[in-house]
């Protein structure tokens, strides 16, 4: 019997300083979000640029804003969104085209930004 109680003693002693088991590591460590949440729509695209509305046009299904982003000025092509001039707007990287020749304006762009998604800034 004190075979058996010195037995079971080295038994619980040994376990008392065994290593913790190694955490497993985790998965999605390396990941980075694409950008900061607040920066995301309800639908996830992320608009991460911003400018102040200079002028507007709307045509059937687009709205074409001229915004100013420092001194650069930028046109973008949106499907139709409520926005006037003095509005600030944030948007995504969109996709860049040169030469654009809008058929319902009758106009070409040299350079227009057709956007995934167009927001307006609440004051």
């Amino acid at each position: 019997m004190k075979a058996l109680s010195v037995l079971f003693s080295l038994i619980l002693s040994t376990t008392a300083f065994a290593a913790e088991p190694a955490k497993p590591a985790n998965p999605h460590g390396s990941m980075k979000p694409a950008a900061p949440m607040g920066n995301l729509t309800t639908d996830g695209i992320a608009v991460t640029q911003s400018g102040k509305v200079l002028s507007t046009i709307n045509v059937p299904t687009y709205t074409y804003v001229e915004v100013l982003q420092g001194k650069n000025k930028l046109w973008l092509a949106a499907l139709t969104t409520s926005v006037k001039k003095g509005d600030t707007v944030r948007f995504d990287e969109g996709m860049t085209m040169d030469n654009f020749h809008s058929k319902g304006l009758n106009r070409t762009f040299p350079k227009i930004v057709f956007v995934n998604k167009l927001v307006v800034d609440k004051k």
